[in-house]
């Protein structure tokens, strides 16, 4: 995810924390083209490649047991979350690796990476809306932030400019929508799992903090506010990855589901 402040107000920052250069203004490009070569911190997108990496194989793992040792429902609601997360961070690191060289194809790919933000957010709610409540929760639920999702990306899609105290926001809102629902998902996937997802937004919330205040900025050349906030984003969902296992395998009376379940 980028930020959109001019790059003269912090000529420190690459291109990708800037606002879309106007279309035709060549200057401006050469000028914005140079400073993402010469700026970017050297960390900028490897955290965030290599967690793509580990994503492939951790999803493929939890969508292959839970299908197999839970049920199809299982399966298809935790591919659901697998691949939101890959897209995520793959597509992140390619925005972020990348030295684009078309200026339009970079503005898409700016609304394409803060999109999946969206589509990740929503994505990791499917499992627990679909496995961890009843049938008639779990619907609005999945109602309200893949409802909140497609807005969001009709935002960045309509508004790419969009100030970050409007962006970040938006995205913290809506992954706590699940404070709504603490009792069910108490209940149904247990305190541990209660836990996790608490702490991963709590992670996922102070890194966007960071990222919409720029600071803390240790190392700007190599590791950066930004690089701090891909670093929360990456625990944060571990954290939300280990509570899957709990919304596939545990149940309301506080057992695991055996090969034979689901």
């Amino acid at each position: 995810m980028s930020s959109q402040t001019s790059t003269s107000a912090n000529p420190e920052r690459s291109d990708e924390d800037s606002e879309a250069i106007a279309p035709g203004n060549t200057v401006d490009q050469l000028v914005e083209g140079a400073t993402n070569v010469l700026t970017k911190p050297r960390m900028r997108g490897w955290i965030h490649f290599y967690s793509a990496w580990l994503a492939i194989i951790t999803g493929a793992t939890l969508v292959s047991v839970s299908w197999a040792a839970s049920s199809p429902r299982a399966g298809h609601s935790t591919l659901v979350y697998a691949a939101a997360t890959v897209a995520m961070f793959a597509v992140s690191a390619t925005y972020h690796r990348v030295q684009w060289k078309s200026e339009a194809a970079r503005n898409l790919m700016k609304r394409l990476d803060h999109s999946m933000i969206f589509v990740f957010i929503a994505g990791s709610y499917t499992p627990f809306a679909r496995l961890a409540m009843p049938q008639k929760t779990g619907m609005l639920v999945e109602c309200i932030v893949w409802g909140g999702a497609a807005a969001g990306i009709l935002l960045k899609v309509c508004w790419p400019t969009a100030p970050r105290w409007l962006g970040v926001p938006l995205y913290i809102v809506l992954g706590w929508v699940a404070v709504w629902f603490c009792p069910t998902i108490l209940h149904e996937a247990g305190v541990a799992a209660m836990v996790l997802l608490a702490t991963g937004g709590v992670f996922y919330s102070v890194g966007g903090i960071f990222y919409a205040l720029r600071w803390p900025d240790p190392w700007p050349s190599t590791f950066g506010y930004h690089e701090i906030f891909h670093a929360f984003t990456v625990v944060a969902a571990i954290l939300h990855y280990i509570a899957m296992w709990f919304a596939v395998f545990y149940t309301g009376t506080g057992a695991w589901l055996t090969a034979t379940g689901g």
